[in-house]
């Protein structure tokens, strides 16, 4: 028998890898998906976005529950609350996309191999040599093309570690009962995310976030209205604050951090750290190739190639790109197209959108209305609530706002920002809007269905030049 030569061997099936592979069958090359652990998926099916979203709808569906004699519903105050069904369900829509990929990989004749895999070094005539590890049963194989797309995991702050009451991501997604109080480092999309579900199941939220603001890459405006909302829900934070200790107790952990000049403590059940992520890029033989990562991350192109000619660096590895599974998925697209010599297009970082899961939901896509301003644009806004929108009324959710960022000169939108209902949803829109270089004009002569919570967005784009209908 010949040895099999791949066109594209794939490193990590996570969302930026399996799009990848998905892909490269789709075009017909023959493709290798090797992955470490037992299933397919990576960490977002696995311990990040699919897990944290079905808690969080369990959660929307429990704050709803607490509402329900305001729509009529009565019989629902002996509710009680069932954390292992919600567990249960959890696992069920993760296991179930977990088959969904493996149907997709023989559906698009994917081979999938089990094990670590490294790199050897550069081509030899044109054929890179990639060595698996499956728990010390060791293989090779060889292929024409690398793609390099093994994520990240969760940053721990120094001198502390994972367990039963210090937990990541992974570790707050197996708790076997709901907390009754919990401390979380780091406001970011994880951080508001958990906090958001364990408040609406009665936890006692504390939130300690490095920078001055909740949700800091996201606009000060939407990060102000946050905090405003949170403090409605009763959840605890303090910002511009350092964890300088923490220490194990005989019930739970004591925080000991500083905040306005002042030294503090608290004591809770479990800490979530939630700083962000590091790639995993250890002992995969970068080394031995012309790839020199900073800090841990992988400098490609604009097509996701590497230094080292024939190996592409898509997802959470990637320098300067932002750690979401929407972009490791296009970039996967992006270099898939460019080995395969299809039509391709490098991914602009203004038009990718940010989503953030909490409630009240944050989307955001473009240049915030300080960053527009640094770059030196004219800048124009347009700005419209929610408590004016029928639908928001309808649905019963009236906080947040959509915001518009535009230049004057042209109308050219440069950001969106939006905190509310369904903000997740409505921001595909702008980005839309954006992608197709629309203006302001163009979006206030979309017709927008009503009633409908897309009217906002028809509602905010008028507002710029002070026409808002509603308002």
């Amino acid at each position: 028998m010949p040895e099999t030569i791949y066109d594209i061997a794939v490193i990590g099936s996570g969302p930026a890898g399996y799009t990848a592979a998905i892909r490269a069958g789709q075009y017909g090359l023959k493709t290798a998906l090797v992955e470490k652990d037992p299933y397919l998926g990576g960490t977002c099916l696995h311990v990040g976005c699919i897990p944290t979203k079905a808690l969080l709808f369990n959660a929307e569906i429990w704050d709803h529950l607490k509402d329900a004699k305001e729509y009529g519903i009565e019989g629902v105050d002996s509710r009680k609350l069932n954390w292992a069904a919600i567990q249960s369900r959890k696992t069920g829509v993760v296991n179930k996309h977990a088959k969904g990929l493996e149907f997709l990989m023989r559906k698009n004749k994917v081979e999938t191999i089990k094990g670590f895999g490294k790199l050897t070094g550069p081509a030899q005539n044109g054929v890179f040599t990639v060595n698996v590890d499956d728990g010390g049963k060791k293989s090779a194989i060889k292929t024409k093309n690398i793609i390099l797309a093994t994520g990240s995991e969760a940053r721990m702050i120094p001198g502390l570690e994972a367990g039963d009451r210090i937990l990541t991501n992974i570790e707050i997604l197996q708790l076997n009962e709901i907390p009754k109080s919990l401390v979380i480092v780091g406001a970011g999309a994880v951080g508001v995310e958990f906090a958001s579900i364990f408040r609406s199941f009665d936890s006692e939220i504390t939130i300690i976030e490095a920078l001055p603001r909740l949700v800091p890459l996201e606009d000060e405006e939407v990060s102000k209205e946050l905090a405003r909302v949170y403090r409605k829900r009763g959840i605890n934070f303090h910002t511009s604050a350092k964890v300088e200790k923490v220490e194990k107790t005989k019930s739970g952990v004591a925080v000991t951090f500083s905040a306005e000049g002042k030294q503090q403590k608290i004591e809770a059940e479990k800490i979530l750290i939630a700083v962000g992520r590091k790639p995993y890029t250890d002992n995969l033989g970068l080394e031995k190739t012309r790839i020199k990562p900073e800090r841990g991350s992988i400098k490609t192109n604009e097509w996701m190639e590497t230094d080292e000619p024939g190996i592409y660096a898509i997802g959470d590895i990637v320098l300067g790109m932002p750690l979401l599974a929407h972009v490791g998925a296009m970039e996967g697209i992006v270099a898939v197209s460019k080995i395969a010599k299809k039509e391709d297009r490098p991914i602009d970082p203004l038009k990718i959108p940010n989503v953030t899961y909490c409630h009240p939901e944050i989307g955001s896509v473009g240049l915030t209305e300080a960053k527009a301003k640094e770059r030196g644009h004219n800048v124009k806004i347009g700005k419209f609530p929610f408590t004016a929108n029928s639908r928001a009324s309808i649905v019963g959710e009236h906080e947040g706002f959509i915001k518009i960022v535009s230049d004057t000169k042209y109308g050219e939108i440069l950001g969106v920002h939006i905190i509310g209902p369904q903000a997740t949803e409505l921001i595909a829109e702008a980005v839309t809007a954006i992608e197709l270089e629309a203006t302001v004009e163009d979006l206030m002569w979309t017709i927008h269905a009503h009633p409908t919570l897309a009217e906002a967005m028809l509602d905010a784009s008028n507002s710029v030049y002070g026409l808002a209908i509603n308002m």
